[in-house]
């Protein structure tokens, strides 16, 4: 199955769960910024919507209180948001490296790790 393309709040959503682990729709609420806490049934109405694209799903009930656990991993998450990305750029990564540069978000560390990235890449694709 595909992995389903999540909005910024349901990524916040999925972040709670990827942090606390399974979590009812009120512990998950709690982890927003009380400035920038939405209404309890937004976030009711987005865990039920990851739910129905299969995100996350429910492990337990107790009481009346439904418990949820991420079903997509953070990693494929991210993977999937960057190969999104990329697909507006027509797959150039340059554009996207250029910009990280420029606002000064990649680091010489950044490049370091990218570079030993790419020798592994490139030995893996040696031995096929």
């Amino acid at each position: 199955m595909p992995l389903p393309r999540l909005s910024k709040l349901e990524l916040t959503i999925m972040d709670a769960l990827w942090t606390k682990g399974p979590c009812s729709i009120r512990e998950i609420h709690e982890t927003f910024p009380a400035r920038k806490r939405p209404a309890y049934s937004t976030v009711q109405t987005m865990v039920y919507r990851l739910e129905a694209k299969k995100a996350l799903r429910r492990v337990k009930k107790i009481a009346t209180a439904f418990i949820f656990e991420a079903t997509v991993s953070r990693e494929a998450a991210e993977r999937k948001l960057i190969d999104d990305l990329l697909g507006l750029f027509g797959g150039r990564s340059r554009p996207i490296i250029a910009h990280l540069i420029e606002s000064g978000s990649f680091t010489r560390e950044d490049v370091r790790e990218a570079e030993k990235l790419l020798s592994e890449q490139e030995r893996k694709d040696d031995a096929k």
